[in-house]
């Protein structure tokens, strides 16, 4: 997946670079993480999409060979932690496995909880 997505410099350039059922995915994560911060713009970043919230890098999103991926999730929030703690791998990555529902309410909450740890 990496060869047309390496060299991405917009991030419809970037989901363009996947199979379809894996563009329509990043795209709803895209729509998702739009719509929990409608100020945010987005960039490309290490390769990948982000978005960046007051100059400052918020969440990024990335596709893989069988999940996409979230980071940085760090939140101190427990009740969330709790939820989060079936897709949390690594260092503050989540993977959402494409052959699962991709859970959006969830990804709505990390971001509006990352813009409330922004704002603080």
């Amino acid at each position: 997946m990496k060869s047309t997505t390496d060299q991405a410099q917009t991030v419809d350039e970037y989901i363009a670079g996947f199979p379809e059922n894996v563009r329509a995915l990043l795209e709803q994560v895209r729509q998702t993480i739009r719509a929990a911060a409608p100020d945010a713009v987005e960039a490309i970043s290490y390769r990948i999409p982000t978005f960046k919230q007051d100059g400052r890098y918020l969440i990024y999103f990335a596709g893989y060979k069988t999940h996409i991926g979230l980071y940085p999730v760090a939140v101190d929030d427990t009740k969330l932690g709790v939820q989060l703690a079936p897709y949390a791998t690594g260092k503050a990555t989540l993977k959402f496995p494409l052959d699962q529902p991709i859970p959006f309410g969830l990804i709505t909450k990390v971001v509006k909880a990352k813009l409330q740890q922004q704002r603080a």
